[in-house]
């Protein structure tokens, strides 16, 4: 199952993003923190992304991390991963049971592994996606490169779910979005992305971070950018894609 996408921004954000024929993929597959990145997947074994998150941060090498894991593990040719150390190196196992198609590309700033996909294609697509994005924010650039990876085919099985992490040198997520159940989930989380843009990412801007204790403590500065916007986006004439309902 699933194909997935780690990189890392010129700014330092750091992001993986993940698409599958399986139930809240966005849940298993990414771990995140302020350096590195660990997506594990196929017959995915956690501790791969808990171990290997632990282990990178301290300055583990991501091939040394990785062939320590294929080594230890019995269960090592159903697994597939992919990671970056806090060095920005990549590393990529794909186990040779792993269900065809199934196969990874490691780039300068990002890696892209999938299996059960319907070929070489679909990580060909969402690599070149991604770099042909850099205009974008960084968010959308993942999420378009995951797109052209669909267009060319995608889990083979079909579509369910996916999940997007930004981490942005603190060890809690900048951006945290998934779409468990869905029949086109990729689309919804450009909503879901478009949505956070209307007023949640003003107040992760604003959130304490290791260098601001506080943050920002107060709302009025909050409150002026979701404003400000709010206006672009309707003298833009792009309404809200909220599905939330108010009441009062």
């Amino acid at each position: 199952m699933t194909w997935s996408l780690i990189a890392k921004d010129v700014d330092g954000s750091i992001g993986v993003i993940v698409a599958s024929k399986f139930f809240a993929c966005g849940a298993v597959v990414p771990y995140v923190d302020a350096e590195t990145a660990v997506a594990t997947q196929a017959f995915c074994n956690p501790l791969w992304g808990t171990e290997g998150r632990l282990r990178l941060s301290v300055g583990e090498a991501s091939t040394g991390v990785l062939t320590d894991f294929v080594r230890r593990d019995r269960g090592q040719a159903i697994r597939q991963a992919h990671m970056m150390d806090k060095y920005g190196e990549f590393a990529a196992h794909t186990g040779s049971e792993c269900i065809d198609w199934a196969g990874h590309l490691l780039g300068v700033k990002h890696s892209v592994a999938g299996n059960m996909l319907a070929g070489p294609d679909v990580i060909e697509a969402t690599s070149a996606a991604y770099l042909a994005g850099a205009d974008l924010p960084f968010a959308a650039r993942l999420i378009g490169a995951m797109q052209a990876g669909e267009a060319a085919g995608g889990d083979k099985r079909g579509r369910q779910a996916a999940g997007l992490v930004i981490h942005r040198g603190q060890p809690h997520a900048w951006l945290d979005l998934r779409v468990d159940d869905h029949a086109d989930p990729l689309n919804e989380l450009s909503r879901l992305w478009d949505v956070a843009q209307e007023r949640f990412v003003h107040f992760a801007n604003a959130m304490p971070d290791r260098a601001r204790f506080s943050g920002t403590p107060t709302r009025h500065q909050i409150d002026e950018e979701i404003a400000m916007a709010e206006a672009r986006r309707k003298a833009e004439g792009r309404g809200s894609r909220s599905h939330a309902v108010e009441f009062g």
